[in-house]
């Protein structure tokens, strides 16, 4: 299920996708040595890659029109270490011969074959390939409860297989496609969860740095829930990644208009820094999610025990309700209830999947 035809408009730095240019044309390889120079053209050889040699030069040239940059980058790469991948530079043009002019577009073989692997990104954003897995957070006085769904964004590449969303934030972080995508994600979650029935709350996850002024980067953010009927009082945007806020003042700014457009806010991964134990004082979200490491295996480990205790404690005392993620067993469950946090979500409960559950059995 993709998103609707709305999805990618906006802002013109949130909205639009352009071609990657390093994928057509041709490519100039400069190798930091004779040696690696060798490698690389004998691997050419090898795979029938039919490329313009320029010995004086130390330099190769390699039609893109006729072989897929995605052929190149995976007969270069085995044959580099990493430090030779970094080493060696790539020129991508569309016409003509390197100049003088164009240096200042070179740039890394491990940046080009990021940039090459980026091309799938924008193709499921053009195509719009996107659709949401949903979650569910319980009460855990009582865990048949469903308290809210969590959004997960799920990529579908051309076989119709879910790519992981971990894997789309790097290639969107490489590609400079991050604002683009993190909108996308946002909108296929409202979207989708209108499509589902969701009537639980709903979490919205978003990354800080993606928002450039949350007055016009949020604003189709907004228009989606608005026109999809959603209680605004039910949504909760998720920070993620809250440990490597580096402007807490934008991240408030983000949060104050969330909070006067009615809805309710979350920080992620409680625990995982001092930089979010900081942010959750002065931010003073509605939610904190507990960081997965920190809550696994808390049921045996005396130092987890004591850290999450704290926490607990601390949100508490600030009137913040708690959530523990990442529960895969029973004991973390059980202990997670007496220590009182309020919800839990994990796979012990339930794993994600593309229709929000409405019932669960009891633990």
């Amino acid at each position: 299920m993709s998103t609707d035809s709305r999805l990618l408009v906006g802002c013109d730095r949130c909205g639009r996708v352009s071609e990657a240019e390093a994928s057509h044309g041709t490519a100039y390889f400069w190798f930091p040595i004779g040696h690696t120079f060798g490698k690389v053209t004998s691997a050419f050889g090898e795979n029938q890659i039919d490329a313009a040699i320029y010995r004086d030069g130390g330099y190769v040239g390699v039609d893109l029109e006729r072989f897929k940059a995605e052929k190149v980058v995976g007969v270069i790469e085995p044959v580099l270490t990493s430090r030779e991948q970094d080493d060696t530079r790539v020129l991508p043009l569309q016409n003509g011969s390197p100049s003088v002019a164009d240096m200042g577009r070179v740039r890394s073989f491990t940046e080009f074959a990021e940039l090459i692997r980026s091309d799938s990104l924008r193709q499921v954003l053009t195509d719009e390939r996107l659709t949401s897995h949903f979650q569910p957070i319980v009460s855990l006085q009582d865990p048949t409860e469903i308290f809210a769904h969590e959004a997960l964004l799920r990529g579908i590449d051309n076989d119709g297989n879910h790519l992981s969303p971990a894997g789309l934030f790097h290639q969107a972080r490489q590609a400079g496609l991050l604002f683009q995508l993190d909108l996308a994600a946002r909108r296929s979650a409202i979207i989708n969860a209108v499509r589902q029935g969701v009537t639980s709350r709903l979490f919205v996850n978003f990354s800080p740095s993606a928002i450039y002024d949350p007055v016009y980067c949020l604003r189709t953010t907004v228009g989606a829930i608005r026109e999809g009927g959603l209680d605004r009082s039910k949504v909760v945007f998720e920070v993620v990644e809250s440990d490597k806020a580096d402007d807490p003042q934008h991240l408030q700014n983000i949060l104050d208009h969330y909070r006067a457009a009615g809805f309710k806010v979350a920080l992620d991964d409680v625990g995982a820094g001092y930089g979010n134990l900081n942010l959750m004082n002065r931010l003073r979200p509605d939610y904190i999610k507990l960081d997965m490491e920190l809550t696994r295996d808390v049921d045996q480990d005396p130092y987890k025990a004591m850290v999450v205790s704290k926490l607990l404690e601390m949100a508490n005392e600030l009137g913040i309700e708690s959530i523990v993620e990442g529960i895969e067993t029973k004991g973390e469950f059980d202990w997670a209830r007496d220590h009182g946090a309020r919800y839990a979500q994990g796979y012990y409960i339930a794993r994600p999947g593309p229709t929000p559950r409405t019932s669960l059995n009891a633990s």
